[in-house]
């Protein structure tokens, strides 16, 4: 279910972009408006007792007390999706107890889905590389690329980063500028599908679906250095 509608949210995406026909932030808003709308209708449909978690929509009801629940971003990097990149994508995770327990991210202008039910274990030589944001990373994640001697790498969305984890185009992805749940569940549960590492700065678990849905800071990496990562952000952090 994850998969269909995050490959079916970036067929919609896409045809937004189509033509040209909209953009700036004509283009962003329509996306985020109409991948809101179908995933919504459709998770109503086939899911209609979970709960939902959606930056596009009202955060409504006593959610946080729900054992199943959704957490969804329809269009993750609507800056990049308005401009034209393909680094923007679509998240999509059901939570059970605070855990990913199924999900997909869409990297709709790759012609990319990773789901967690069916990726891979995560392999073959370390790349030497981290993802960084755009506008430059954080202390944080400099402080690592410094420490660990890791070449930064400019992407785009939270999705994007974190599937070129899994891609194997980069080591690393660590975040500390804030975020919100829906930044990162679905990648979360993709990547530790995959086998990476993955969990707060200094270590602990990530638990999704609390009653402030506000996610500050995490770290994705392979594990063959997670614990050169986690040294390194401990003297930080």
């Amino acid at each position: 279910m994850a998969a269909q509608i995050a490959l079916g949210a970036g067929q919609i995406l896409l045809g937004v972009r189509h033509g040209g026909l909209l953009d700036g932030r004509l283009v962003g808003d329509a996306g985020d408006r109409l991948a809101q709308a179908w995933i919504g209708a459709a998770l109503h449909r086939r899911r209609p007792h979970d709960a939902v978690l959606s930056e596009e929509a009202e955060d409504v009801g006593d959610r946080s007390s729900a054992d199943r629940v959704w957490i969804i971003d329809p269009l993750d990097g609507t800056s990049e999706f308005s401009h034209g990149t393909s680094d923007w994508a679509v998240h999509v995770a059901l939570t059970v107890d605070g855990r990913p327990s199924e999900a997909a991210v869409a990297i709709p202008a790759r012609d990319e889905l990773f789901r967690s039910d069916t990726i891979g274990t995560v392999g073959g030589p370390l790349t030497g590389r981290i993802a960084v944001s755009r506008f430059g990373g954080s202390y944080e994640s400099h402080h690592v690329a410094n420490t660990l001697g890791l070449q930064r790498v400019s992407i785009g969305s939270a999705g994007a980063k974190a599937m070129a984890v899994v891609r194997g185009d980069v080591d690393a992805y660590v975040h500390a500028g804030g975020q919100y749940e829906w930044d990162n569940c679905a990648p979360v549960g993709v990547c530790a599908a995959a086998g990476l590492h993955c969990s707060r700065l200094d270590g602990s678990e990530i638990i999704y679906n609390q009653r402030v849905p506000y996610m500050p800071d995490f770290v994705i990496c392979r594990s063959e250095i997670a614990g050169e990562v986690l040294a390194a952000l401990d003297t930080v952090w």
